[in-house]
């Protein structure tokens, strides 16, 4: 758990200085698509099969609105290494992250095989 803490430290930490590198989700879709990758692949998992969090794959968010995925990333969940990322993320990115989620458009072929 520390080491997740210290990464989403660093993460917030370079997101702050980078100030508003991403300010609208839909010109910033790469870096926004990294960012999940790298900072949310550091708890769930590379491939987002699950990690310390729990698997952020189509399969596994069927049950999940785009709403309800949303609230998670902007609140955090209390009692767990979720953080909230309200503070450096717009509604418009988090709604845009959530819905790359549910549909599994950040899945490259390669994280869509893995295992």
């Amino acid at each position: 758990m520390k080491k997740c803490n210290y990464r989403r430290g660093v993460a917030a930490g370079l997101m702050l200085l980078a100030g508003g590198a991403f300010a609208g989700a839909p010109e910033n879709r790469a870096e926004l698509a990294n960012m999940v990758i790298q900072d949310c692949g550091s708890c769930h998992g590379l491939t987002m099969r699950g990690g310390l969090g729990p698997p952020l794959r189509p399969d596994n968010l069927k049950q999940q609105s785009v709403e309800s995925i949303a609230a998670i990333i902007k609140e955090g969940v209390d009692g767990t290494a979720m953080p909230p990322w309200k503070p450096l993320l717009t509604d418009e990115q988090i709604f845009w992250i959530s819905r790359q989620l549910k549909s599994g458009a950040l899945l490259t072929d390669e994280t869509k095989d893995a295992r």
